[in-house]
């Protein structure tokens, strides 16, 4: 087991119970494109040394992101350039009018002087189609999120910054809720990988080219980068090494080692990163809970006819769902069994010395909750079930729901045809599992035993063996979802049929030479 490392007193929570299990912080909000976004700028703060380990930061790193509000503010606060573009106006008048109405709207931090944007473009016409160039490839564009939480696709350096809440008045605020620290976990979990600064240099020099001809179009809408003020600490995260973190990190350097443009690459790094962090919050849920069997994951594959895999594919779903509502009142519990709770018994004040150990357990109860004698009444038992109670109701309001949003997000689940929600693969993420697990071509019997091994999922009869030994369900049904993975992929084009006994999967993007920049 590895080694966790002390959290730090976390000011903005009223316990740490969450916290403690998974780190500070992953959020259900915060999807798998808005994690990898985050994670960037935080690489992209930190390119002297890459996903290396900071000395001295109590397991932490420092990173000052970028906040380019001129660029998010020509791409998503500018209604109008298509309007003005589509005019029969001169260029000169089609630039005053557009300054015009951009100064109505500025938000007074860095963007009241917008006059380098004539130096950039030889026409309006010209700055209108790179504003639309650039909108078009960005996250949730059409979106009702605000202005200033909309994302540009990460084409370099300049096209990287984090996301802010601004108000009326122009203040800016980081409110944590698109970007809540998950990439910043993400970055941890891959500086403390045994490969990370071999991957931080491959990010390094792959996706943080300031010449490439995006990050040049980012750059001349932008101008000069414009940072935050002062660095700060990244999230917390427990455990020194885990075998996920390496699993990650792993899977980023096979997606970047296949022969594809990094830009394409991007698609499945989100995915298969997202399907890790899921598992490491499931892991982490059944470690906590005392369960020490592997995640299992038992997918349907869906096909015309109805299985009778979908019935256990909707029971794996149910019992992950509930794992991590188990580790949060196991992990309030297990404080009674501690010796320093049974030793508080034997000390002239018992009550007291309980609270000051949940206090250093959990920030709980606060100081200004009260002085310890309002807790001297109370029994082991009632304060630990009254610590319990909170925390499952912070936990159902967000991380609770971490399961089956990412779950949903990354096409792992499923309600098609169904009133319950199952584990029901769609094409996107088998096939970016063939991406990082194929590197040019595997057997398609290696290939699910390699999915299971690196990712839980139970696809077929040979993984279900052990359903099948408890009689939860029969060989054959096993064999027919099998059999629809293999057509489904066959159907997508990465599996070729060489008898009826031997099938290959096959990467489209096996590596042939040098890697597509």
């Amino acid at each position: 087991m590895s080694e966790i490392i002390k959290r730090p007193e976390i000011k903005s929570v009223d316990f740490c119970v969450d916290e403690n299990i998974w780190g500070h912080r992953l959020y259900d909000e915060q999807l798998p494109h808005l994690t990898v976004l985050e994670f960037l700028g935080v690489l992209g703060s930190n390119l002297d040394k890459p996903l290396c380990p900071h000395e001295g930061s109590g397991g932490s790193v420092k990173f000052q992101p970028q906040r380019q509000i001129r660029l998010r503010g020509l791409l998503f606060n500018n209604p109008y350039v298509e309007s003005i573009a589509e005019s029969a106006l001169p260029d000169e008048e089609k630039w005053r009018q557009w300054f015009e109405k951009f100064d109505q709207g500025k938000t007074g931090n860095g963007d009241d002087d917008m006059a380098y944007l004539r130096q950039s473009f030889a026409s309006f016409d010209d700055f209108a189609k790179a504003v639309e160039l650039l909108r078009s490839s960005s996250f949730e564009s059409r979106s009702n999120k605000r202005w200033s939480s909309k994302f540009v696709f990460p084409f370099g350096p300049d096209a990287l910054y984090e996301d802010l809440e601004i108000d009326s008045r122009g203040k800016m605020s980081n409110d944590r809720r698109f970007f809540a620290r998950t990439g910043e976990l993400l970055y941890l979990m891959l500086t403390r990988a045994k490969r990370g600064a071999e991957l931080g240099d491959i990010l390094a020099k792959r996706l943080f080219d300031r010449e490439v001809p995006m990050n040049r179009l980012a750059r001349a809408l932008q101008g000069p980068p414009q940072i935050a003020d002062d660095p700060r600490p990244s999230g917390y995260l427990p455990e020194t090494a885990h075998a996920r973190f390496d699993q990650i990190c792993e899977d980023w350097l096979s997606i970047l080692a296949k022969d594809m443009p990094i830009y394409d690459a991007l698609e499945h790094l989100i995915a298969i990163s997202s399907l890790n962090m899921l598992l490491y919050f499931l892991e982490r849920a059944k470690r906590i809970a005392g369960d020490d069997d592997p995640v299992e994951i038992v997918c349907e594959i869906v096909s015309r006819e109805r299985t009778k895999v979908r019935a256990l594919s909707g029971d794996s779903y149910q019992f992950n769902q509930g794992l991590s509502a188990k580790a949060v009142r196991t992990h309030v519990e297990a404080i009674r069994q501690e010796d320093q709770w049974g030793k508080a018994v034997a000390s002239e004040f018992p009550e007291a010395e309980r609270v000051k150990l949940m206090r250093e357990r959990f920030q709980w109860p606060t100081a200004d909750e009260g002085d310890d004698e309002d807790y001297s009444g109370k029994s082991p038992d009632e304060l630990v079930s009254d610590l319990a109670e909170l925390a499952l109701a912070r936990h159902e309001q967000h991380v609770g729901k971490i399961h089956a949003s990412w779950s949903r997000a990354i096409g792992l689940s499923s309600r098609r045809l169904s009133r319950r929600t199952r584990y029901a693969p769609n094409d996107r993420l088998l096939k970016s599992i063939v991406v990082v697990i194929v590197d040019d071509r595997m057997q398609f019997d290696e290939f699910l035993a390699e999915a299971k091994r690196r990712y839980g999922l139970v696809l077929g009869d040979a993984e279900g063996a052990h359903l099948v030994e408890a009689k939860l369900i029969d060989q054959e049904e096993l064999s027919e979802n099998r059999g629809n993975l293999e057509a489904r992929l066959i159907g997508l084009g990465l599996v070729r049929r060489l008898s009826d006994s031997c099938s290959f999967v096959e990467n489209p993007f096996a590596f042939k030479g040098e890697a597509a920049c």
